[in-house]
């Protein structure tokens, strides 16, 4: 079951921004004015972007992370415009010197070419290290490049773009492959990708691995196996810090999906990345040994936005005193606290359940709304005096 973010465009212009776990029933039912809120009022709308997502928190994670993006931005989402989202991504600071100076990377493009916005969140895409900060800027971008993702002798197409998708869900986007069995560019990559095209379209193929890690320093390989080779053995945690925290770029190694990596590749790596698991069952696809690192890595970044809202104050204890003396007063008429002498005793449980939650005045006053509808209905229900 796939769930969906989506982005409409209202007839003032504006943009609104949801998820749904069916995309075409839902849009019909903006369109049609059955949602009640923001869209209903600025009928017609239309469908302008949208993404799938293998869970609801995830599609809810990225709504709330799109949700407070600028017009520019969503509309460069929109456009699968990767440089001007990474432009209006920047700080304000930032984007002033790329706007006076635009520096080429070795290949001949541009830092802006070169960089993408993986939706919903930025990733380096450039080989380069980010610029130097100008002189009094207030803060300094990051300057250790995002770590390569290398798959060794991969086998499926199907493979190659769930692990492309893993990265891009978390900010990761150079992909390089060394001699993929089926060849390059594979037709069954694009749809197991499920959107992260952009992570296909700039993969690059090797002949052999010593080409694909050549300008990379710091060499991990991912293995849950010993391999007869002396290497010192991280979990993907440390690794992380230790990407984040030393200077060069780092490649990260993944081996092909039946065996895994050989001795020989594994030979190559400063250090071995690997995961307490199972000894019974240690059989990880290429997609999970992927997102494992990439999250570990993610951490590092703050991909994850704040809430749109914040969350409301708690109700005040006078309201919340009144509901539990509402819902008190019911369960006595129902005869609820039995036997007596354990009353006290329940009636502080209750207390205690309800002031857990924290409610708001607003879901007070909900809760009150129900208890008073469920005693208009026993009352109804009762047989008259005659």
């Amino acid at each position: 079951m796939s769930f969906w973010v989506y982005i409409l465009r209202c007839a003032d212009g504006s943009y609104y921004t949801g998820h749904t776990d069916n995309l075409e029933t839902r849009i019909g039912q903006h369109q049609s004015g059955q949602i009640e809120g923001y869209t209903r009022s600025r009928l017609p709308v239309e469908l302008m972007w949208s993404q799938d997502f293998p869970s609801r928190v995830e599609a809810l994670e990225a709504e709330q992370r799109i949700k407070p993006w600028s017009r520019a931005k969503k509309e460069a989402l929109i456009a699968s415009d990767w440089a001007a989202l990474s432009v209006a991504a920047m700080p304000p600071s930032e984007r002033r010197e790329r706007q006076h100076a635009v520096p080429r990377l070795r290949s001949g493009r541009t830092e802006d070419e070169g960089a993408s916005i993986s939706p919903p969140v930025r990733a380096e895409r450039s080989r380069g290290t980010a610029p130097a900060p100008s002189p009094g800027e207030a803060e300094a971008p990051r300057t250790t490049p995002p770590p390569v993702i290398v798959l060794v002798r991969p086998q499926l197409g199907e493979n190659i773009g769930k692990a492309a998708r893993a990265m891009l869900n978390f900010g990761l986007t150079e992909m390089r492959l060394v001699a993929p069995r089926d060849g390059w560019p594979n037709p069954a990559a694009g749809p197991a990708a499920s959107g992260a095209d952009v992570v296909l379209e700039q993969a690059q193929v090797f002949d052999t691995l010593a080409e694909a890690i050549a300008d990379c320093p710091n060499v991990y390989a991912t293995t849950v196996r010993k391999r007869g080779v002396t290497k010192p053995v991280v979990t993907p945690e440390v690794a992380a810090r230790a990407i984040h925290a030393g200077p060069g770029r780092t490649a990260i190694l993944f081996g092909p999906e039946r065996s895994g990596l050989e001795t020989d590749d594994v030979a190559v790596a400063r250090e071995i990345i690997t995961v307490p698991i199972n000894p019974e069952f240690g059989s990880l696809n290429l997609a999970q040994a992927v997102i494992l690192v990439a999250y570990e890595w993610s951490k590092g970044i703050a991909l994850a936005q704040p809430p749109e809202v914040d969350l409301p104050e708690p109700a005040p204890q006078e309201d919340l005193d009144g509901m539990i003396a509402q819902l008190d007063a019911m369960l006595v008429d129902a005869n609820f606290f039995y036997p007596p002498d354990r009353t006290v005793a329940t009636r502080r449980t209750l207390r205690t359940l309800l002031t857990k939650p924290g409610w708001s005045s607003q879901e007070v006053r909900t809760l009150r709304g129900v208890l008073s509808a469920l005693a208009g209905a026993k009352r109804k229900k009762e047989p008259r005096e005659k």
